[in-house]
């Protein structure tokens, strides 16, 4: 699959555009891109699924914004032990404005309701990805 076969299906589905620029402005141009060209043929479906549904019907509705919405997923992907994927929602949480301080007392929080061995996890890859983006975040 092109880019141009991606751009055509944005084209014909607003969602799915609408998700397409929610996602690169959360999680950066470069990671979309990395995703969309390492998607292979099977795998394609599923981001599209993801940019159409979690990006384009979710973080585009009007209900929160997107600095809440980051940190929710904080929350949610240290409950679920998805270390890469939180990683990536640590960068898009920084570019939404969430502060270093606001991230850890999110993961304090899981610490309580997760358990310790969840939100220990979450600080060490939140401290590295943080720290990878340097002191002034």
């Amino acid at each position: 699959m092109t880019t141009s076969d991606n751009i055509d299906r944005e084209a014909a589905n607003p969602a799915l555009e609408a998700g397409m620029a929610v996602r690169r402005a959360v999680l950066g141009d470069d990671h979309v891109e990395r995703s969309m060209a390492n998607a292979t043929e099977y795998a394609m479906p599923l981001q599209e699924l993801v940019t159409e549904y979690c990006w384009g019907r979710i973080w585009t509705r009007d209900g929160l914004d997107r600095r809440t919405r980051s940190l929710i997923n904080l929350g949610i992907l240290t409950a679920m032990n998805r270390m890469h994927e939180f990683g990536v929602h640590v960068r898009g949480a920084v570019r939404n404005g969430c502060t270093r301080e606001e991230i850890r007392e999110v993961l304090l929080q899981t610490a309580v309701y997760c358990g310790a061995p969840a939100a220990l996890e979450s600080f060490r890859t939140a401290e590295r990805v943080l720290d990878e983006l340097g002191a002034d975040v």
